[in-house]
């Protein structure tokens, strides 16, 4: 029987490989703008560190990665998905 490799991804924080399923998906799709673990599109990847979700620079980290701008209430939303997200 063939085994499934594991889908890998890498924390765009941190700059580790981790399976796809252990990591936050945030996605810039073309028609609905932002979204979190799910969408289709140019997506980024954040695991579940503290170290990683409050980096400082994870803004201009963000929108190099979704080669957009983002405002601040997407980072207010983020950070209220990242409590839940535990």
């Amino acid at each position: 029987m063939i085994q499934k490799t594991p889908v890998m991804r890498k924390c765009i924080s941190c700059r580790t490989t981790f399976d796809r399923n252990n990591l936050l998906k945030i996605t810039n799709d073309h028609k609905l703008g932002i979204m979190l673990n799910q969408g289709m599109g140019r997506s980024a990847y954040i695991c579940k560190s503290k170290k990683c979700y409050t980096d400082s620079k994870l803004q201009k980290k963000l929108q190099k990665a979704l080669k957009r701008t983002l405002n601040h209430d997407f980072f207010d939303i983020f950070e209220r998905e990242i409590a839940n997200y535990k």
